[in-house]
């Protein structure tokens, strides 16, 4: 077979439609979440290493304009301008209304970096101060403060990777200019991300729930995070090779990998010619009624194994007994690479699946088999190719999930040099 054709010039055309041009209405229901879809669009053009080339100097002031403009002046990021009623009018009564938001705060920061921006309006102790509030007694944390300082939102691994990235990047290795501010409670926070890994391995989005890729990836991501600023030799057992957890966690993220791709089928034939799902389960039961259990197995239908062709294209699930979907390369891949365990899924079947199954002929890529783009799967499947060395595209942090040319601007700012 032909070798698949990673569409550079597609995919820029694609992010910078998304970027300078209306997006379409299917995306107004997350209108509250500009500051998501702002981050996919210039961190998509910067993994494909033409942001500066493709947008204007003055274009990009205007975009770092927009992001301060949505700073609450009591520190952390609003999602989206749609709930400033002005500081003129904000009093301490009124405030919930128009809230910072713990998952835009920290896309709003890594923007900033994207841009180039050295962060010196950021209000960074405040925005310290506010965190610690947003932690709710378990550990976890909540997305916004209600009426009366009460966390509300999620409680999910979600926030807690978010509320770690922004302790990551606003503290610093040094904590220079922080005495006197309160830390969030690391241990907590650690705990109850260990709480969360389920039987198989997996993560789940809180204790005695099911394993998923996603709430996998923030867990880690959280871990990485906290591990980065930490100056203690215990490791914590989730990202510590040989540990029972840690070899558990990675069994389950490389099983993950599925040929199942949710291809489209001729189920309409299927049911015309009586040989549907449920026709197919009633001639099984029919079959094997009254039978012995061995019996039972002889005439249970048989599963032809995975044939050459089948093995070409290997994407990755979310959870078990699903099928592949294009944001769950990026989930898995690069929790692994996190982890240090990337070499042992397919990468070959990975690039196949992403290049021939699920990149749009437009640009992008979309959820599925024979599905349209959107901002979020085409940054995402970008990424998993990142990991692997696709051509075209800038190395990656995959805990930061943004250009390792952006972890050197963070790494530049007084706060992390120790200079402030």
């Amino acid at each position: 077979m032909p070798e698949a054709q990673f569409t550079k010039e597609r995919h820029i055309r694609y992010f910078l439609r998304c970027l300078k041009t209306f997006l379409p209405d299917l995306y107004t229901s997350n209108d509250s979440n500009r500051m998501l879809l702002a981050f996919f669009s210039l961190a998509g053009l910067d993994l494909l290493d033409v942001l500066e080339s493709k947008t204007t100097p003055e274009e990009r002031q205007g975009y770092i304009e927009w992001i301060y403009h949505c700073q609450v002046r009591s520190g952390g990021f609003r999602g989206f301008s749609g709930t400033d009623f002005g500081d003129e009018i904000r009093t301490r009564d009124n405030e919930a209304w128009d809230p910072a938001n713990v998952p835009s705060t920290f896309f709003a920061l890594v923007i900033l970096l994207i841009l180039g921006d050295d962060l010196s309006r950021v209000k960074r102790v405040e925005c310290l101060k506010w965190l610690p509030k947003m932690q709710r007694p378990d550990g976890s944390f909540g997305e916004v403060l209600g009426p009366g300082d009460n966390v509300e939102g999620g409680g999910d691994l979600r926030f807690c990777c978010f509320g770690a990235g922004t302790r990551y990047l606003l503290r610093g290795r040094s904590g220079a200019g922080l005495d006197g501010v309160e830390d969030i409670d690391v241990d907590k926070l650690v705990t109850f991300i260990e709480s969360c890994q389920a039987y198989d391995g997996g993560m789940a989005e809180g204790p005695f729930c099911e394993a998923h890729s996603g709430h996998t990836y923030c867990a880690i991501g959280a871990l990485t995070f906290l591990d980065r600023l930490s100056s203690g030799s215990e490791k914590v057992q989730l990202i510590s090779p040989g540990s029972e957890k840690y070899e558990s966690l990675v069994r389950w993220l490389v099983s993950r990998q599925t040929t199942e791709l949710g291809e489209e089928d001729d189920s309409e034939d299927d049911s015309d010619d009586g040989t549907s799902e449920a026709n197919i389960a009633q001639d099984l039961a029919e079959a094997v009624a009254g039978l012995s259990i061995d019996e039972s197995i002889v005439k249970l239908l048989a599963i032809p194994p995975p044939s050459e062709n089948s093995l070409h294209w290997a994407g990755f699930n979310g959870r078990c007994n699903k099928y592949a979907d294009t944001c769950y390369s990026f989930w898995n891949t690069a929790t692994l690479e996190m982890l240090g365990k990337l070499p042992l899924v397919d990468a070959a079947g990975n690039r196949q699946y992403l290049l021939e199954k699920t990149q749009h002929l437009v640009g992008g890529f979309g959820k599925g088999v024979g599905e349209p783009p959107d901002l979020l799967h085409s940054y995402f499947g970008m990424v998993s190719l990142a990991f692997q060395g696709e051509q075209g595209l800038n190395r990656i942090d995959p805990a930061l999930c943004a250009t390792h040319r952006t972890v050197q601007r963070l790494h530049a700012l007084p706060w992390w040099r120790g200079t402030e």
